[in-house]
């Protein structure tokens, strides 16, 4: 937890190491912030989020060649630890910013724009009440909009998996049978274009919808994808 008292500690995550070099000396500079670590790419921010205390996350949306690991990853991180997130980017995107606040992000700056990186820390971490829910209300209306193909039944299995519940546990707690189950559940990959159980809970917490629709032939006994 950050106190008024100490500095902002901040982890980036991004993978232009001379990018985060000059990051670093420029963001060094304000006696109130301190680059706490850097992460190169999405295995090295969990294990940096296990490990390191911070404040708030840098997250580059494209980790790689190109592509947008960097939501997925702050979603990933945000299970870890819940501090703001601040996605950097080096071309404004509706689409992706859209995806990157359905995955928990609370701002975004271009990188262009650097020079706004320190008031946005600041506003993140200070001030992160009437922005974080404005972003809650924008994650539920995302999550209700990916959602509104499910019928009612359909729902409700989904809401169990979601919550980690087994297939044997799902048929029992809503007295079907477990070929009623598994069409259910095809039905609802189908409709959330997924390819797995797993993945549709992803997509649907995350705001993903890049994944091209599957069968639930991994939604085993045990409940696990």
């Amino acid at each position: 937890m950050q106190s008024n008292l100490s500095p902002i500690r901040v982890l980036v995550v991004e993978d232009d190491p001379e990018w985060v070099r000059s990051l670093s000396l420029y963001l060094d500079v304000e006696p109130d912030l301190l680059v706490a670590g850097w992460a190169p790419g999405p295995e090295q921010a969990l294990a940096a989020a296990r490990s390191l205390e911070y404040d708030v996350v840098l997250m580059d949306i494209q980790l790689g060649d190109g592509v947008q690991d960097g939501i997925a990853t702050a979603a990933d991180l945000l299970e870890i630890r819940e501090v703001p997130v601040i996605m950097l980017t080096s071309v404004g995107e509706e689409k992706a910013m859209t995806r990157s606040f359905s995955a928990g992000a609370v701002s975004y700056v271009e990188k262009s724009r650097y020079a706004d990186l320190p008031a946005a820390i600041r506003m993140a971490v200070h001030q992160p009440v009437p922005m974080q829910a404005l972003l809650k209300e924008f994650r539920r209306l995302k999550r209700e909009e990916k959602l509104q193909p499910l019928t009612a039944a359909e729902r409700e299995v989904f809401e169990l998996i979601e919550e980690g519940r087994t297939q044997p546990e799902i048929v029992r707690r809503l007295f079907k049978s477990e070929s009623t189950l598994k069409n259910q559940v095809n039905r609802i990959l189908k409709k959330l274009g997924a390819r797995s159980s797993r993945e549709a809970v992803r997509q649907v917490r995350r705001g993903d919808t890049d994944s091209e629709a599957g069968h639930s032939g991994d939604f085993k006994e045990d409940g696990k994808s």
